[in-house]
């Protein structure tokens, strides 16, 4: 179920990117902002819809969840990541997940293409 939501998501990802830029090129990359905030809206609803209910089963949720938000934007795992340390009331984690996350992110994709450079 993961594989077939994280399939999907993947493909919808690289349309709503392609389709954004094909109208709207720009510097700044709108088609992956618009895409992580929007999984991150859909990993939401779909969250709340399970805990809430019982309209979605285990493995609608993990296609829905894991798979499908999870193949259209890695993104939304982290924000929900986020909000589950911070209802937990476990700040320090939350501000030491996110920075870490988008400092070492960022450094680590700076060194993956030094150390190709370097080769």
């Amino acid at each position: 179920m993961v594989g077939l939501g994280g399939s999907l998501g993947s493909m919808l990802r690289y349309l709503c990117q392609r389709w954004v830029y094909q109208f709207y090129p720009h510097p700044f990359p709108w088609g992956t902002f618009l895409v992580n905030i929007a999984g991150c809206f859909l990993i939401g609803v779909f969250y709340s819809i399970s805990e809430k209910s019982n309209l979605l089963t285990l493995e609608w949720r993990l296609l829905l969840t894991a798979g499908f938000c999870g193949g259209f934007t890695t993104f939304s795992a982290f924000a929900f990541e986020n909000l589950t340390l911070l209802r937990s009331g476990d700040i320090i984690y939350f501000i030491l997940y996110t920075l870490a996350s988008v400092i070492l992110g960022i450094a680590a994709v700076i060194a993956g293409t030094a150390f190709i450079k370097i080769l």
